[in-house]
């Protein structure tokens, strides 16, 4: 048995029918069912599950393709990809758009995943004009990339707005890349960046933003970033 109900896999076939217009491709990096617990690093909680997901999704419409690493085992693919923890999943197209999901998507966050896809595929995103104008204008005085964090879990209803803008941003900007980390699959990281609610969003390490916040906040947010 799935993880996706029957009534979850139709309303997405539905979904998928209507709105998917072009390939999307999924890179996922898992746990291999032989790898070596390393002394010091975790065994991955939820890549299983992460697995069955992605290859129900992947079934629901021919414009999905999975590709499925061991991460361990594709080292040099891995980091290429930019990618140091698992589950991870890279959303993209023909290009690499800078999306990254580290964990399981469900829950709320199930929703978010699936309309980034949707994203992704239509090659547009709902950004306003003149917030595209005004970071495209502030882009040109950064050298370096941006990173955007936003930190979630399964059970928060607000953290999807976020998700959305960071991914939305990233897809227009190719200077941005925009990272979703289920904070409770990685602890370390909610420690490291003081993560005691969520959404919480960090840029760069240098700027942090606490909960849910418009298109027009988050921009304002983006060009309080130090000009390098």
């Amino acid at each position: 048995m799935g993880l996706l109900s029957e009534r979850d896999k139709k309303q997405l076939k539905t979904l998928f029918e209507k709105e998917l217009k072009e390939e999307v491709h999924l890179i996922y990096f898992t746990q291999g069912e032989g790898d070596i617990i390393i002394p010091g690093r975790p065994k991955c909680m939820y890549c299983r599950e992460t697995d069955e997901i992605l290859k129900e999704i992947s079934t629901l419409s021919e414009k999905i393709q999975l590709e499925i690493y061991d991460f361990l085992g594709n080292a040099e693919l891995a980091q290429r990809y930019g990618i140091d923890k698992i589950p991870a999943i890279i959303i993209k197209n023909e290009t690499d758009l800078g999306l990254r999901f580290f964990g399981i998507p469900s829950g709320y966050e199930f929703s978010a995943f699936a309309e980034a896809l949707v994203m992704v595929s239509q090659r547009k995103t709902r950004l306003k004009d003149a917030t595209k104008k005004k970071l495209s204008e502030f882009l040109k005085t950064m050298k370096e990339q941006i990173l955007i964090q936003v930190f979630v879990t399964p059970t928060c209803p607000y953290c999807t707005r976020m998700v959305s803008l960071a991914y939305q941003f990233a897809m227009e900007f190719p200077q941005i890349s925009a990272h979703i980390v289920e904070a409770t699959e990685f602890p370390y990281l909610a420690d490291k960046y003081a993560v005691f609610g969520v959404p919480k969003t960090v840029v760069n390490d240098k700027v942090e933003i606490e909960g849910a916040i418009s298109e027009e906040l988050f921009l304002d947010s983006l060009l309080k970033l130090p000009r390098s």
